[in-house]
């Protein structure tokens, strides 16, 4: 038996999606070690399959989250179900059977009086829609272009570039007859277009070079009209994006951010640059990527595959990672891996389009392991962290105030 968090979320991810045959592979090889690992295995089959969905996990103080939850489920109507997952607390691991705990007995409630870990459900006032694919085109003359409002296949014609949008969202760049006769692609090196997304939006584009691009919520992407002449393939950043860059060793690719620069030849990559997070973090996925710094005292840092670099006032921290956690926005998810409920509402409120405010600091320190689907109304995605029994949400119109539950 194991009690790291690892084993469970790889089971989660395999029941969320039982075609990822990585996952499965994994899977079968930890349930074929022991017969203890099968059994482990199999009760947290029944409850993903008892609850429907996965399940969020406090990570405070696990020996402390244990007897609370030991004294909620004594609170909790004697049933079946609740005796079972008692059951299993005086079996597993304290860490795996917190998760076992939380997801039953929760479920088990829901049933018998329609509230959360011995509390009433309190309905929310309002509610927010989650994100989609929307953006701004800022052409090089200034004119701004809603992609969002355009029809597919609608084709725009500045200095002598056509810019079409694809069937599925996409930009797609052609530089005309004209505009590739000598001596004109100075103007289109020259000239930037920069790409927008608002709060709650999302949009993925095709640079001129082939390279694509994902943008994230409240982010934006500056870059010139041509590669074609320029010793280096230079974009500017804002935000977070993830990058599938085109190879082309003779012209570096550079994604430039407000702390740091990073260059590639051609490779697979994520960046999170947001301006309200202390760090910058770049993660890489395929190939590799050079890592540098405005500060001087900063030794550059090259990554490999897994590796993600981590940008502090005191420079590069550079560690193994889960690439899956950094990506889970382009995939449709939010991932916990220990995360704090300050840095999570940071990415809650740009992708719902809402601010956040705290009735109590303490609740900022709470943290979390688990996943959840970004295309959830908010009201659902809050529901599951309120589930722990940690934190309680208010949502008025686009404001949400987190509080902190005594749980003492």
């Amino acid at each position: 038996m194991t009690d790291k968090p690892e084993i469970l979320e790889l089971i989660a991810r395999y029941l969320d999606n039982p075609e990822d045959l990585d996952c499965k592979s994994q899977v079968d090889s930890y349930i074929k070690q022991s017969a203890e690992n099968e059994a482990f295995f199999k009760e947290i089959e029944k409850v993903w399959l008892l609850s429907g969905q996965s399940t969020i996990l406090a990570s405070i103080d696990q020996n402390r989250a244990a007897l609370k939850l030991q004294k909620r489920l004594s609170e909790i109507p004697q049933d079946k179900t609740t005796k079972k997952a008692k059951l299993r607390f005086t079996k597993l691991t304290r860490w795996a059977a917190a998760a076992i705990i939380i997801a039953v007995a929760t479920t088990a409630y829901f049933y018998n009086t329609g509230g959360i870990l011995g509390r009433k459900i309190r309905p929310y006032a309002s509610d927010a829609l989650p994100g989609s694919n929307k953006a701004v085109l800022v052409l090089a003359n200034g004119r701004k272009v809603s992609l969002t409002d355009i029809n597919n296949g609608d084709v725009l014609k500045e200095a002598g570039l056509s810019i079409t949008k694809t069937s599925d969202g996409q930009l797609v760049y052609t530089v005309s007859d004209i505009a590739a006769d000598k001596g004109n692609n100075s103007n289109l090196n020259n000239a930037l277009n920069t790409i927008e997304t608002p709060k709650g939006g999302m949009w993925e584009v095709k640079l001129p070079d082939g390279s694509s691009v994902w943008l994230n919520a409240a982010s934006s992407l500056t870059y010139p009209l041509s590669f074609s002449k320029g010793q280096k393939r230079m974009v500017e950043l804002k935000g977070e994006a993830y990058f599938e860059v085109k190879e082309d060793k003779l012209h570096p690719f550079v994604v430039k951010t407000v702390k740091q620069e990073v260059e590639v030849l051609g490779t697979h990559f994520n960046i999170n640059a947001y301006t309200d997070e202390t760090t910058v973090k770049t993660t890489l996925l395929e190939g590799s990527v050079k890592v540098a710094s405005y500060q001087a005292e900063h030794e550059p840092e090259i990554l490999k595959p897994g590796e993600q670099s981590i940008l502090t006032a005191k420079g590069f921290d550079i560690k193994q990672v889960d690439v899956d956690e950094a990506i889970d926005w382009k995939n449709g998810y939010f991932m916990f891996n220990n995360e704090k409920q300050e840095s999570i509402m940071r990415k809650i409120a740009r992708w719902y389009n809402v601010q956040v405010e705290y009735a109590n600091p303490s609740a900022k320190e709470v943290t979390y392991y688990g996943s959840i689907s970004r295309f959830e109304n908010v009201s659902k995605v809050l529901r599951k962290f309120e589930q722990t029994g940690e934190v309680r949400f208010e949502i008025n119109n686009n404001k949400i105030t987190v509080y902190k539950e005594d749980n003492e």
